[in-house]
């Protein structure tokens, strides 16, 4: 036998439509207010992005200075060259990630900084100093960078903290 009349889940079911009718129509009203809202948060998106396409091109010119700085030294100091050239490598790499120079070119795109110094253990020791200046400045950097570029400059700065040790022990083992 069937019943008849009003069933608890009927009620649910037509409560529910209702519900789903009404925010549905709520979302499609096209009223002034919602239109400017969408418009400010797609200007606070370009600004985001603006943010941190410049974060990243400062990052990519921290680390082509660098890379320019590993050539000065292997340059004024052919000694440190073998010793040099897998950290070098690894900076090219990671100014290529941060959209610096492509791998191959060494052109910087920040100043050449100053000449190295007079002997090669202290120019290694003033390399590993800007390792370490150029790693905390990623590091810096950190908490206005988004999700990926934090990501990836917490690599780099990572990794710019082992070269810092690695040419400090460098400089320990080269005469002066």
């Amino acid at each position: 036998m069937r019943r008849t009349g009003t069933t608890r889940r009927s009620a649910l079911t037509a409560t529910g439509a209702l519900a789903l009718g009404a925010a549905l129509t709520g979302c499609g009203s096209g009223d002034v207010s919602g239109g400017q809202r969408r418009n400010t948060s797609s200007d606070a998106r370009a600004a985001a992005a603006r943010t941190q396409t410049a974060l990243r091109a400062a990052a990519a010119r921290a680390s082509s200075s660098l890379l320019a700085r590993y050539d000065q030294v292997v340059t004024a100091h052919p000694v440190t060259a073998a010793g040099l050239a897998p950290l070098r490598s690894a900076i090219q790499e990671h100014a290529s990630a941060l959209g610096g120079p492509p791998k191959g070119t060494a052109e910087p795109t920040a100043p050449a900084p100053a000449a190295p110094a007079t002997d090669a253990k202290a120019a290694l020791q003033e390399l590993a100093a800007e390792e370490r200046r150029v790693a905390d400045a990623h590091t810096r950097t950190l908490l206005t960078a988004g999700p990926e570029l934090a990501r990836l400059l917490a690599s780099v700065a990572a990794a710019g903290a082992a070269h810092a040790y690695l040419l400090t022990e460098l400089a320990k083992e080269t005469s002066s």
